[in-house]
């Protein structure tokens, strides 16, 4: 089963990091793609743009409209994703759990339809 798990992050911490700090955030983030690589649980991730760089759709009475900027000011970001292939739903949370930037935020994991 395919479960994703939303990475949230505060970006103000993220943003006080030394370059050196942020360099090792980024190496084992990397790492531990490559461990659920080797165990089979790794489909794909990515981190998204800061939240300055998102836009927020709306529909309304079939209109489209957009906002620069999240949808609501809060303290942690939505900072990127990982899709994982699960047994269950407990098998996705022992992975989400071992996500690096948990520490900054939290993580949500999700059951795919599919």
């Amino acid at each position: 089963m395919k479960y994703l798990c939303l990475v949230y992050i505060e970006e103000k911490r993220l943003d006080a990091l030394s370059k050196s700090e942020l360099n090792a955030l980024i190496d084992e983030s990397l790492a531990y793609d490559e461990v659920l690589r080797k165990s089979g649980h790794y489909v794909a991730s990515d981190a998204l743009q800061p939240v300055q760089a998102a836009t927020t759709l709306r529909i309304r009475k079939g209109k489209v409209s957009t906002t620069d900027g999240p949808f609501a000011e809060t303290k942690e970001q939505l900072g990127g994703f990982i899709l994982i292939n699960a047994r269950d739903l407990n098998d996705a949370i022992q992975v989400a759990s071992k996500i690096r930037r948990r520490a900054w935020g939290a993580s949500r994991c999700g059951r795919s339809k599919s």
